[in-house]
């Protein structure tokens, strides 16, 4: 069976073939047991020593510079990342179809909850913006990421986007993408994606100020992150 990974990021350090050792944590529900996960997990025999992964991810930490992305927003425009400097930029990542709550859709909910906050000080609003970015573009056009950020911005047909945009990388952007934020994408069953979380709190200058590598942040505490970085 497939479990997913407390520490996404690890899965840098593993390769085809390994021998592990881990601690399953799961949550007890009123049917049994529920979100696998492995955790404190140990490499005691490897597959091939000297392996080379065939794609390396890069940790986002503070102070690293973000390249220029380009996206295309839920309106069809083209958008780059750094037409965004000088505001801070919240951004995550999801694709619309995923089936599981914990995750993208945690995501959104926790967005749509951090928009509202950041709204109730026109101020702080002016200096900051938020992007849902999914990794799924060939479904993910446009006119899906319109919709779907319509149901979650609770705006419907009244959306404007102005602050809060859902964009997808051009194809041939996306692996370059998802390595810089270490966002790990791999098809799973009937077409759906087996993926970690990135969430990144990117500076005035352009640069990361925080990185949220699992769905335990709180709404409250980027708020709170988002003030210290406006006011830098």
């Amino acid at each position: 069976m497939t479990y997913k990974l407390k520490d996404p990021t690890i899965v840098s350090e593993l390769h085809p073939g390994d021998r592990i050792t881990a601690k399953l944590l799961v949550r007890q529900t009123a049917d049994g047991y529920d979100d696998a996960q492995l955790d404190e997990i140990v490499v005691i025999a490897q597959a091939r020593p000297d392996y080379k992964p065939p794609i390396t991810y890069h940790v986002p930490a503070k102070g690293d510079a973000v390249p220029d992305f380009k996206l295309v927003n839920e309106d069809g425009r083209t958008i780059h990342l750094g037409e965004f400097k000088g505001r801070v930029v919240l951004l995550t990542f999801i694709y619309t179809r995923c089936p599981l709550d914990d995750y993208c859709p945690r995501m959104s909910r926790n967005f749509a909850e951090v928009d509202k906050a950041l709204a109730g000080d026109p101020a702080l609003y002016a200096k900051t913006h938020l992007l849902s970015i999914s990794f799924d573009p060939t479904f993910d056009t446009p006119a899906v990421l319109k919709s779907y950020g319509e149901v979650y911005t609770g705006l419907y047909a009244k959306a404007k986007f102005t602050h809060w945009e859902f964009a997808a990388p051009p194809e041939g952007e996306l692996a370059a993408m998802a390595q810089f934020f270490c966002l790990g994408v791999t098809p799973g069953e009937a077409g759906s994606l087996t993926h970690s979380l990135s969430t990144v709190l990117i500076g005035r200058d352009g640069r990361v100020a925080a990185w949220y590598p699992t769905n335990e942040w709180t709404p409250a505490e980027v708020v709170a992150a988002v003030k210290s970085a406006a006011a830098a």
